[in-house]
């Protein structure tokens, strides 16, 4: 049986083109850690947040190998590492301030993940992993709505520009954008930044947008 990869089942999220475009986003349900402080301080707050969320969602992944097959488990690949990004006081973000950023990384769960799939994977990382703290981490099912999006090629320094086409296109649109302490700015990340050129890393940059009324 053929593993469901979300990123190829669900092309309307996870493969827009590098022009922006409108997308309504269902609900889903993620694993989701907070945290603040520059993602890219080695050893940092953020990078156990990913760590975390990887022995999770792969502990779930793999359960059946452990005899603990949810009901309703299918074959899957784990969806992308995700980001909501934002900081206080500043509307969208500023990147040349990555100390001050606020943010909560996040991995989709499929659909059969429930409280007690969730609960179940956090007891056997423990067991198995006791050096990671699973204090922050939280299950959450969420709809995002309407938004815009658009795929970024290169660095994330250079995502300015990509969210200057956005706004643009917003305004073209007649839409208005909704950033707020609720919508954030999104990213989802499919590019490993360990493994690719900077100048080919794909990050797809995703705002909330509304209706004028």
């Amino acid at each position: 049986m053929e593993k469901l990869d979300y990123k190829k089942a669900y092309k309307e999220l996870y493969q827009p083109k590098t022009v922006p475009g409108v997308v309504d986003v269902p609900e889903m349900t993620f694993i989701q850690v907070d945290g603040q402080g520059d993602p890219n301080e080695p050893g940092g707050e953020y990078q156990r947040a990913v760590e975390i969320l990887y022995a999770l969602s792969y502990t779930i992944k793999m359960a059946p190998k452990n005899g603990l097959a949810p009901e309703g488990y299918f074959e899957y690949v784990v969806p992308p590492l995700e980001g909501q990004w934002w900081q206080e006081g500043i509307h969208g973000v500023d990147y040349t301030r990555k100390d001050k950023f606020c943010w909560t990384a996040m991995i989709r769960q499929p659909e059969f993940v429930d409280s007690q799939v969730y609960a179940a994977a956090v007891e056997t990382v423990v067991r198995k992993k006791p050096q990671i703290d699973v204090a922050k981490v939280r299950l959450v099912t969420f709809t995002e709505g309407l938004c815009v999006q658009c795929m970024h090629i290169g660095s994330y320094d250079e995502e300015p520009a990509t969210v200057e086409k956005m706004n643009n296109y917003i305004a073209e649109q007649g839409l208005l954008c909704d950033l707020s302490d609720i919508r954030k700015h999104h990213e989802i990340y499919l590019s490993d930044p360990r493994k690719s050129d900077i100048a080919k890393l794909k990050t797809i940059v995703r705002h909330p947008v509304r209706k004028t009324d």
